[in-house]
């Protein structure tokens, strides 16, 4: 009997899983809320538009390529776009269930489905962190990630005068991308100082030689603003966006260590556009609905073969730790072996081990090159937005958090609304649990990850599908 792997996500992890499973003799159904495979990171057009060269905007592309007709054109491999995963149930024993809701998300008729597979493989991805700071939520301030797809995916830019600010290596190729699609930027702001940055790159330096191609592409991106004559600076940010209904100016200030702001060092840019990115939150909610343990509570634990804390569940991508799409990759090529019964100690199981290791070990260099300072919450004030869904204030958490009968997490959210609005938590969740640490905690399990509507709750489901795929790999 052909053992059966579910994996949830199409993107560089949820690709990789698939043709790991594939390659150990699994048969494979490929989840993914989009309608194309890639993720984010290669995000591909609608069907409905036509590029001579579509892969100009993407880094890696034509190993995506090869990537993807390979997975999908498999016979064992079943592709599922447009498919989104709003509950995982935990049965008393055995590999958790998946339901899943097929169709255009906004489109009447979704069909609703249960898989019971013999290994999950999650590989949700990741969606960006943005700090507050005065003026974030006025229209034209846009996240990083959202500014990249519209360019990848769209092939819209998100203004003609673009200044991209925050920390990270993702603010080189979105401003890469923006310049490619005609935008005109006024420069990258790195928060972290040079210093810090510099440190964080030259920890066990030893290992740097087998970095040299992503230092490599970190660096073509660097070359690319200094011949478009973009300026890239450290210690700089923005902490305020100024406008009548929309942005036209932002405030920069020169940033310490920490990032607090040097006073006096403040200045004005006029803008139409604004881009901004903190780094990445892992999308969390499958694995904690899985019952999969946390690390530090932010991420998922896994061993060295990409297993949970649960039996038969595996987890690659951004949900073990922002890493990027090669580690990504990796990863899921070792869960997918893994999950599809692969040996731990076959030749192709060990080399994948090695090379996640290394694009591991690039991923903590990264994040020592760029932490998130502790003195963010300076740029704040009373009245900043902090939860844009529900219009919680930074004076009023402040007044909640420090109410001693809300002493719980659970407490300041139903006191202050923050986190309760559409996006879950997702936006203001992190940040929440910065600015008052002692309400934080760990996400909750929410037994519907996705929204469904009441009709489609009420239908019944199509239990197990999946079963075909014996019978269509015979067919073939």
């Amino acid at each position: 009997m052909t053992r059966r792997v579910v994996v949830v996500g199409a993107g560089p992890a949820g690709l990789g899983a698939a043709a790991g499973a594939l390659r150990a003799g699994a048969a494979v159904t490929l989840l993914d809320a989009a309608e194309n495979p890639g993720g984010q990171y290669h995000r591909m057009l609608p069907g409905a538009f036509a590029a001579a060269d579509p892969g100009r905007l993407h880094h890696g592309w034509r190993g995506f390529e090869r990537l993807r007709d390979h997975v999908l054109g498999h016979a064992r491999c079943d592709w599922w776009p447009e498919s989104a995963v709003w509950a995982v149930e935990r049965p008393d024993r055995g590999v958790p269930h998946v339901h899943v809701l097929r169709g255009e998300a906004d489109g009447a008729g979704r069909a609703r489905h249960v898989l019971v597979p013999d290994a999950l493989v999650l590989a949700p991805g990741a969606h960006d962190r943005v700090l507050p700071f005065p003026g974030w939520e006025l229209p034209g301030v846009h996240t990083a990630g959202a500014a990249q797809a519209l360019v990848k995916g769209e092939r819209l830019v998100i203004g003609d005068s673009v200044l991209i600010a925050g920390t990270g290596p993702f603010l080189l190729p979105v401003a890469a991308s923006l310049l490619d699609a005609g935008a005109a930027v006024h420069g990258v702001l790195e928060a972290n100082t040079a210093s810090t940055v510099a440190r964080g790159w030259g920890r066990r330096p030893w290992e740097l030689p087998a970095e040299s191609g992503k230092a490599g592409e970190l660096a073509g991106y660097l070359g690319l603003l200094a011949r478009r004559r973009v300026p890239y600076r450290t210690g700089r940010a923005v902490v305020e966006a100024r406008g009548d209904g929309r942005v036209e100016e932002a405030v920069t200030a020169r940033l310490r260590p920490d990032w607090s702001v040097v006073p006096g060092t403040e200045r004005t840019i006029a803008v139409d556009a604004l881009c901004v990115t903190h780094g990445f939150s892992p999308r969390l909610e499958l694995p904690v609905a899985a019952g999969c343990a946390l690390r530090d509570g932010a991420f998922t634990e896994v061993d060295a073969d990409q297993r949970t804390s649960v039996p038969g569940v595996h987890a690659a991508g951004e949900i073990t730790g922002i890493a990027g799409a090669q580690a990504a990759r990796t990863e899921g090529l070792l869960a997918g072996w893994i999950a599809g019964g692969g040996a731990p100690d076959a030749p192709e199981a060990v080399r994948t081990r090695r090379s996640r290791d290394r694009a591991r070990a690039f991923a903590a260099r990264l994040a020592a090159a760029h932490p998130i300072g502790a003195a963010w919450p300076g740029w704040l004030r009373p009245e900043t937005v902090v939860c844009r869904c529900e219009e919680t204030t930074y004076g009023a958490l402040l007044s909640a958090g420090g109410d001693p009968s809300r002493n719980s997490a659970h407490a300041v959210r139903l006191g202050t609304r923050a986190g309760l609005g559409p996006c879950q938590g997702r936006i203001c969740g992190p940040t929440v649990a910065e600015l008052l640490p002692d309400a934080g905690g760990n996400p909750h399990h929410r037994p519907v990850a996705q929204p469904i509507r009441l009709g489609e709750l009420a239908q019944p489901p199509v239990e197990n599908p999946i079963e075909n795929t014996d019978r269509k790999e015979s067919a073939r």
